[in-house]
């Protein structure tokens, strides 16, 4: 009886070790796209913050032609075209799958939704893997940077406001004697 709970307890040990070894790295901070186009913050989330949550923070090119922030033009909902881009959720809700996390990837370029899956294969890489419709499949690896410079959501009038230079203040007159 003593060897048959031994080699349970034993057994059970190597089942947790195993199980852990096969949990999926933790992805959560800003990753620079493999275009190098946009950076995508991934959080945690869900519940007991088990899942990933990833969100745009900043565009190389933040304005649309207009001088008004890029939104997501090509949503198939009309209501969210007007969305901007910087602060839209991509990753929502991710859920932890032997070693990566899987679940749905918005693309805003094209408006459409992917299966992805996401795996750390080191501590400055992330691989991603998506596919549409389990045909057209396709893989990126974003490179890690730090949280700093993330751009905040930008409207119409701050883009004209930071294209004006600030007046130079003018030197105030000498009292005459």
């Amino acid at each position: 009886m003593r060897i048959a709970l031994r080699s349970a307890l034993v057994l059970a040990a190597l089942g947790a070790a195993s199980a852990a070894s096969a949990a999926p790295k933790d992805p959560s901070g800003t990753w620079l796209t493999e275009d190098g186009r946009a950076k995508v913050k991934i959080d945690r989330c869900g519940p007991g913050a088990s899942n990933i949550c990833g969100k745009v923070v900043w565009l190389k090119s933040p304005t649309g032609p207009t001088g008004g922030p890029r939104t997501d033009l090509k949503n198939p909902d009309p209501k969210k075209r007007s969305r901007p881009v910087i602060g839209l959720t991509l990753l929502d809700n991710l859920k932890p799958e032997d070693a990566k996390f899987s679940g749905e990837i918005y693309n805003a370029e094209e408006g459409k939704m992917y299966s992805v899956s996401l795996q750390r294969e080191s501590a400055s890489e992330l691989s991603i893997s998506g596919c549409l419709l389990k045909v057209l499949c396709g893989s990126q690896t974003w490179n890690r940077v730090p949280d700093v410079n993330q751009q905040a959501a930008i409207t119409p009038g701050d883009a004209k406001a930071a294209a004006k230079p600030a007046a130079k203040p003018q030197p105030e007159a000498e009292p005459e004697d």
